[in-house]
C-alpha cells in the first residue's frame, strides 16, 4: 500500500460519489467501485476492469484499495483461528474466526487497546493507542482468508465500539448497505460497556443487534471490575434501553463472564432478575479464560448451570456460551500486545 494515498475501502457510496466527481469521473463510477470492493474484494485498482484505463489511472494516482493481509495466525484444536492484522497507522489488532456446524462468526476489533481498563481484559491492560478507521475495521473482514464463510460479525474484539462510534457506524453502514456488503443488520452485533450517550446514538442510527457487558448487577462490584460503571452506571444503561423495542428484528443481549466465588451466587442471580425485569433480552453466560496477572478464576460448570436455570425459571432467556479457542487465548489480546509493544520500542 503506497503511503500518502487515501483508501477506497471504508468509504460509503456517498463518499465514493464525491471522490469520483472530484476526479472528473461519471458519478456511476462510484457504483462500479462499490461492486469491485464489497462484492468482488479486489486487491488493486487495476482489477476494476469495467472502469476505463484512464479513470483507473486517475484513481490509482490518489487512492489505494486499502486492504492489508494478516501477519500471522494461531489455530485452536477446535478450529477457532486468531489472526493478527496491521492497521494503516502502524499498529496491530486481533481478529478471531469461530467456525461452527451451521455458521461462522467473526469477532472484530474497533480500537488499538482500550480506555475502559476492565479488570479481566488483557486489551485494557495494553493501554490505548488509537481508534481504527472504517478501513481498518473492514479490512479484518475483507482480507480474511475465510471471508466467504462468515455468517455473523460481532464487534467484541479489542476496544470499546461506542468509544469509536463514527468509524463503527460507517463500517456497519457499508456492511448493511445495498451498495456495500448488503448484509442484514441481524447478522451484526455490536457490544458496549454502556457509554450511554454514544449508545443512544447507535440505537437511533443503526438497526444492528446490541450486546451489553454486564458482568455484575451490583453497582459497587461492577465498578471494581469495570471503571466505566462510575460514569455510566448499569442502572442508567438499563433505563436507556427500556425506551427501545427489542421484541422484533433487533436483539438485545447481556454478556456475563462468570467468576468463581465473585459474581456467581444466588444473590447475583436475584439482582440480575430485578435489573432486567420486563426487558426483552437474553443473557449469555461466559466462561472466563484465565489471563496473566489477574487473580479472578472461572466459575465451575455447576455454578454456571445453576445461574442459567435460575434466570430461565424467572423469565430471562439464558444460555451458556460454548468456550472456544481457549488453547490460543482467543479472547485475549496477547498477540497484539506483544507486537504493539515491540513496535513502540523501536
Amino acid at each position: 500500500m503506497e503511503e500518502g494515498k487515501k483508501n477506497l475501502l471504508g468509504k460509503t457510496i456517498g463518499e465514493l460519489q464525491s471522490a469520483v466527481t472530484e476526479l472528473g469521473m461519471p458519478k456511476f463510477t462510484a457504483l462500479q467501485i462499490c461492486e469491485w470492493l464489497y462484492q468482488n474484494h479486489v486487491k488493486s485498482i487495476d482489477e476494476m476492469t469495467n472502469i476505463s484505463k484512464v479513470n483507473r489511472e486517475k484513481l490509482a494516482a490518489e487512492y489505494n484499495v486499502g486492504c492489508l493481509p494478516n501477519l500471522g495466525f494461531q489455530k485452536s484444536k477446535d478450529g477457532t483461528i486468531k489472526y493478527l492484522f496491521p492497521t494503516a497507522s502502524g499498529y496491530f489488532v486481533e481478529t478471531v474466526y469461530i467456525p461452527e456446524k451451521d455458521r461462522a462468526t467473526l469477532c472484530v476489533s474497533s480500537q488499538v487497546g482500550c480506555k475502559m481498563n476492565c479488570e479481566f481484559c488483557q486489551t485494557g491492560k495494553q493501554g490505548f493507542d488509537g481508534n481504527l478507521t472504517a478501513c481498518d475495521i473492514l479490512n479484518q473482514i475483507y482480507s480474511l482468508p475465510e471471508q466467504d464463510k462468515i455468517t455473523n460479525i460481532v464487534f467484541m474484539g479489542q476496544g470499546e465500539p461506542m468509544d469509536n462510534l463514527d468509524n463503527v457506524l460507517r463500517a456497519t453502514e457499508i456492511l448493511t448497505d445495498e451498495n456495500g456488503y448488503a448484509w442484514s443488520p441481524k447478522r451484526i452485533t455490536v457490544s458496549s460497556v454502556g457509554i450511554t450517550n454514544k449508545l443512544k446514538r447507535f440505537l437511533d442510527e443503526s438497526e444492528c443487534h446490541v450486546a451489553i457487558s454486564l458482568h455484575s448487577p451490583i453497582h459497587e462490584q461492577r465498578e471494581m471490575m469495570m471503571p466505566a460503571e462510575k460514569a455510566f452506571p448499569i442502572s442508567e444503561v438499563i433505563q436507556l434501553l427500556r425506551h427501545y423495542d427489542f421484541s422484533h428484528q433487533r436483539r438485545l443481549s447481556f454478556e456475563y463472564i462468570m467468576f468463581g466465588g465473585f459474581n456467581d451466587t444466588t444473590t447475583h442471580a436475584r439482582e440480575i432478575v430485578k435489573l432486567l425485569s420486563g426487558l426483552d433480552c437474553r443473557v449469555n453466560l461466559i466462561r472466563f479464560h484465565q489471563i496473566p496477572g489477574v487473580s479472578l478464576h472461572a466459575s465451575d460448570e455447576k455454578r454456571m448451570e445453576s445461574m442459567r436455570d435460575y434466570l430461565t425459571k424467572h423469565g430471562i432467556f439464558t444460555t451458556i456460551r460454548a468456550s472456544r479457542g481457549e488453547d490460543i487465548f482467543a479472547a485475549c489480546g496477547l498477540l497484539s500486545t506483544a507486537k504493539n509493544n515491540n513496535n513502540n520500542n523501536k
